[in-house]
């Protein structure tokens, strides 16, 4: 079976919001792009489980697919984004960017070669990872909980639940600026960063 990907290359020093799980809550994607426009980023990378909630979460606030839809449609050309577990064939068909890779690459030229291989993180994750180079960055999302840790190997990375924490976090995003990975809940405290 042929995995579809996305090879993604960006400019130096480009500001990054990185997001994941926002799981049909309206409430918390309008908080997302509020953010987004506050931090000023220049793209959105979603690490998938856009609009449903999944049958093992609870509903999350707000929960209604249908705006969060139109959200994301309004802002389809500055977004990335990978396949979560809780993608289908018919939310590719109501939103206007691709959804549907279950990984991209993304090199930026500020982080020395570093690939960083993003994607949700049912299929690549720290038990199954993708092949790597030392000192490669895995960014996915679907446990919930926010990280920002070398490995040694490697560095991995998740920007925890746009609406659907857990672990006791707050909900969260992650922002990219100049070698730093810093996850911030909506109040703009930085939970944690990493520095390469």
């Amino acid at each position: 079976m042929e995995i579809p990907s996305i090879y993604l290359y960006t400019i130096s020093n480009m500001k990054i919001m990185i997001a994941s799980d926002i799981h049909g809550s309206a409430y918390y994607a309008r908080k997302m792009f509020d953010a987004y426009s506050e931090e000023r980023a220049e793209r959105l990378v979603l690490l998938g489980d856009l609009l449903y909630h999944g049958p093992r979460n609870d509903l999350p606030k707000e929960y209604a697919p249908k705006e969060v839809i139109t959200l994301l449609n309004s802002h389809s050309e500055d977004v990335l984004c990978v396949r979560g577990n809780c993608e289908a064939e018919v939310d590719q068909m109501v939103l206007t960017f691709p959804v549907m890779a279950d990984y991209s690459v993304m090199f930026l030229p500020e982080l020395d070669g570093r690939m960083i291989f993003i994607t949700h993180g049912h299929v690549f994750n720290e038990n199954k990872l993708p092949p790597f180079r030392k000192g490669d960055i895995l960014l996915h999302g679907h446990t919930h909980m926010p990280v920002t840790e070398n490995r040694g190997d490697y560095i991995l990375l998740n920007p925890g639940s746009v609406s659907l924490p857990k672990g006791g976090f707050a909900p969260s995003y992650m922002m990219y600026e100049e070698r730093c990975f810093a996850i911030k809940d909506f109040e703009g405290n930085t939970i944690m960063e990493l520095i390469l």
